[in-house]
């Protein structure tokens, strides 16, 4: 057989390969791909949008935010993203509440008619209503993001009259947990995905600690659904056992109330010299590692960020087990971590005891939780949402 047709049969066989290879490379340096939020304030969906938007720009695609607002501390974005104000303008705060809300989404469709992005992904309630809303006529598919507990979020009057009206516009839904997905109708989970939300990279890899110290420690916005108030009464009861032990909260004031509740805790019980607030920090993966462990007390949350990067870093856990599923999503109750229910102030205080008293047993479920960085590191999610995305934009042939 000569060269000529032996590179012809070679070619042959592997096309497919070759034009998947060609396709992925042509679309990276074509797609557009916009997000769409409220602002890039620090939380949860604004970090997993900063990570995904940054992973997009780094791969040659195009990437577009689009926010209704600028916050004070924000995340940081990498150059290459072309950052879009669509919301209200000064005069249009003076106007009604109705008005505003046909500005924002007027003020949106004007942008995806404008940038005419490939898709565009919609994190948060309003967010999601407002893409959906201001989709008509532009041609443009829409990938909502579920981000919360459904229940209390997307059950209200005005929830149950927008969804069948919207939700069926969308052409494609990500949700973080099964339990958040199967609160929607079969239409919405036929097309939808679940992803994980992305590690930074930061929190993956640190080394193991040669000795842990003896702080128990939560990282996370002082807010009321997160429960602060029961892990304090909890870990009074500890420290009585274990008068050695500190517990360390790291997070911003959410303003809602809770930092005073707190407060008022602590200096009810005299506890200033164990219980520590320690506010907003950057460098968590240097703050937590060496911790004894990483006590999760929410009533509810979707995804929690803050509990992926506590195992990524290797803490032993004990969490609770709030709807819609995050926790159990990424636990596996006496093997990377420790269950119990939500509420239950005993439960956690007993939880907190035995990853104390049985050191050997606690490091073995911080070995095990370290693990989660293998699957939601960011190179992975990405290609989740990239792949997704991919078949979502050859749908609809954009």
């Amino acid at each position: 057989m000569n060269m000529v047709k032996l590179g012809s049969i070679i070619c042959w066989e592997y096309q497919d390969e070759l034009f998947e290879i060609k396709t992925r490379y042509e679309m990276a340096a074509k797609q557009k791909i916009a997000f769409h939020l409220n602002c890039l304030e620090q939380g949860g969906a604004e970090r997993v949008v900063s990570n995904l938007a940054n992973q997009f720009a780094k791969e040659g695609y195009e990437v577009l935010i689009a926010t209704q607002w600028y916050g004070e501390n924000e995340f940081q974005i990498d150059e290459r993203i072309k950052r879009v104000h669509v919301g209200l303008t000064r005069e249009d705060e003076e106007k009604p509440r109705v008005a505003q809300f046909l500005l924002r989404v007027k003020y949106l469709r004007s942008f995806m008619k404008r940038e005419k992005p490939d898709v565009l992904i919609a994190f948060a309630q309003r967010a999601n209503y407002r893409a959906l809303m201001a989709s008509f006529g532009t041609k443009v598919p829409v990938i909502i993001s579920i981000r919360t507990d459904p229940v209390g979020h997307y059950d209200a009057i005005s929830d149950k009259i927008q969804i069948p009206l919207l939700f069926p516009l969308a052409a494609g839904c990500v949700f973080q947990t099964e339990g958040q997905r199967e609160f929607f109708a079969p239409f919405l989970q036929k097309k939808s995905r679940i992803i994980l939300n992305p590690l930074h990279d930061k929190y993956i890899g640190v080394p193991k600690p040669q000795a842990r110290t003896k702080d128990v420690v939560q990282s996370g916005r002082l807010v009321d659904f997160k429960n602060q108030p029961m892990l304090l009464r909890a870990f009074i009861e500890v420290h009585k056992k274990h008068p050695d032990y500190t517990l360390k909260i790291y997070g911003p004031d959410s303003f809602d109330g809770t930092k005073e509740i707190l407060e008022s805790i602590i200096k009810k019980n005299h506890a200033e010299d164990y219980i520590e607030l320690m506010g907003a920090s950057d460098s968590l993966e240097k703050d937590l590692p060496a911790a004894a462990l990483y006590a999760f007390s929410s009533d509810w949350e979707g995804l929690p960020n803050a509990l992926l990067e506590a195992m990524a870093l290797g803490l032993p856990v004990v969490a609770t087990d709030c709807p819609c599923g995050g926790p159990r999503t990424v636990i596996e109750n006496g093997i990377n971590g420790l269950l119990i229910p939500i509420k239950d102030q005993k439960a956690l205080e007993e939880g907190i005891n035995k990853l104390i008293e049985n050191p050997e047993y606690a490091e073995k479920l911080g070995d095990n939780a370290r693990k989660i960085g293998e699957i939601a590191n960011s190179k992975a999610i990405f290609e989740q949402w990239r792949n997704y995305i991919e078949e979502i934009c050859s749908k609809t042939k954009r």
